[in-house]
C-alpha cells in the first residue's frame, strides 16, 4: 500500500513564541488519526508501563510497512505519519503515545512536542543532522533524557567496538546528505559515535536470557555489515506460548505484526543479525 506523497506534504507551523517556530509536515488525515489514537488509547494505561506500551502497539496492527516517510521536502522537519509506518517510526510513536497516557496528555501539540522529543537529539529539531539516524544513538540520547535506560548489559550483553559510517559511505541512498553541511555533521555524529562502545546480546545467548527481558523493552538488531549498528527494531512482547516475540512493523509481511517465532528463533532467519540491544522505557 503506497501512501499518498501529496498528503503528507501538507506544512502546519505552531509557534509558542516569537522566537521560537516548530515546523511540522502532516496531512489532515494523519492529524486526525493522531486525535482519534488519543481516544483510542484511553484506558489502556497499566502499572507495568512495558504492557502499556504493548496495548498500545497492537492497535497499530495492520498498519502498513512504508519506508522513507521522514524524507519529506528539502528541509526537515517533524513528520507526523500514522498511516504508513517503517521499523523506527512504529517504535517512536507507539512510545510518544505511552509517554502521554502516562503524563494524562492528550491532545495534538503534546503529541508532536513528545515526539520532536524522542526523534531528535537532545530532544530538539535542528536540521536535518539532528535526526538520531543510527538506533545506538537514538538509545543511548533517549536515555539521557530519562525515556528508557540500556539495561543490554544486564542481561549478559557485551561491549563491542565498531566503525559507524554506513551514512556518510552510502551518501547516494541519502537524499539529505547532497548538501555538504549535513554530510559534515553527519560524518561529525559517525566520530562521536566510533568513540563510543555499542553493549549488545549475541544471537546465540539470547534464548537463556530471555527470561530477562520485558513485554514493552525496545529490540534493537545488531548486525555484521559494515558501517552500520542496527537494522531493525520493535518490542519485546511475551505471548500466550510464553515466549518473548517481536512486535514491529515488518519488512517481511509489509505491516505492523508480531512474529509468529519467538525472537530468538526469529533471528535466525535475518541475515547479517548478531544479536541484540535491549532497552527497557521508563
Amino acid at each position: 500500500m503506497k501512501i499518498n506523497q501529496s498528503l503528507l506534504a501538507v506544512y502546519l507551523f505552531f509557534c509558542w513564541n516569537l522566537a521560537n517556530c516548530q515546523q511540522i509536515t502532516c496531512s489532515p488525515a494523519d492529524k486526525q488519526a493522531v486525535e482519534d489514537k488519543l481516544v483510542e488509547i484511553e484506558g489502556l494505561l497499566e502499572d507495568d508501563f512495558g504492557k502499556t506500551l504493548i496495548n498500545i502497539g497492537k492497535t497499530f496492527l495492520k498498519t502498513p510497512y512504508v519506508a522513507k516517510t521522514l524524507e519529506i521536502g528539502d528541509t526537515e522537519t517533524l513528520v507526523v505519519n500514522l498511516q504508513g509506518l517503517d521499523c523506527t517510526t512504529y517504535v517512536e510513536n507507539v512510545l510518544a503515545f505511552g509517554t502521554l497516557l502516562k503524563q494524562g496528555k492528550s491532545n495534538f501539540d503534546n503529541f508532536t512536542e513528545t515526539l520532536e522529543t524522542i526523534r531528535y537529539k537532545d530532544g530538539e529539531l535542528a536540521g536535518y543532522a539532528s535526526r538520531l539516524h543510527y538506533f545506538s544513538e537514538w538509545i543511548a540520547n533517549n536515555e539521557k533524557k530519562g525515556l528508557i535506560k540500556d539495561i543490554t548489559s544486564e542481561i549478559g550483553g557485551t561491549e563491542i567496538k565498531k566503525d559507524i559510517n554506513f551514512m556518510s559511505t552510502h551518501r547516494e541512498l541519502y537524499p539529505f546528505l547532497s548538501d555538504d553541511t549535513n554530510f559534515e555533521k553527519i560524518k561529525a555524529s559517525e566520530n562521536y559515535l566510533n568513540n563510543q562502545s555499542i553493549c549488545m546480546l549475541p544471537q546465540d545467548q539470547i534464548e537463556e536470557n530471555e527470561h530477562l527481558i520485558k513485554s514493552g523493552d525496545i529490540i534493537a538488531l545488531t548486525t555484521s555489515i559494515n558501517g552500520l549498528d542496527i537494522t531493525h527494531t520493535g518490542f519485546a512482547t511475551r505471548e500466550k506460548d510464553g515466549r518473548i516475540h517481536l512486535l514491529h512493523a515488518s519488512t517481511g509481511s509489509m505491516e505492523v505484526e508480531v512474529s509468529k517465532k519467538p525472537l530468538a528463533e526469529y533471528l535466525k532467519g535475518i541475515k547479517k543479525n548478531t544479536g541484540i540491544m535491549v532497552a527497557r522505557p521508563q
